[in-house]
């Protein structure tokens, strides 16, 4: 399971590096075709990190790189 996370955290760096460092977090879901509950298992990995930062209220939260 840590490995499935940590592809999907590369996964999601690499797609806010390429798209203007920031997306709302239901476009990372759909664009990167992983479950759910992995890319925002990612998300918090990178967050907890300093890589990204959530920015937001409600469910669909901005993912900007930190």
């Amino acid at each position: 399971m840590i490995t499935r996370i940590g592809l999907a955290a590369g996964d999601v760096w690499n797609y806010l590096d390429v798209h203007s460092r920031e997306a709302r977090l239901s476009d990372l879901i759909v664009a990167l075709k992983r479950d759910r509950d992995i890319v925002l298992m990612a998300i918090g990995w990178l967050a907890r990190e300093g890589h990204v930062v959530l920015d937001g209220a409600g469910p669909d939260y901005i993912v900007r790189l930190g």
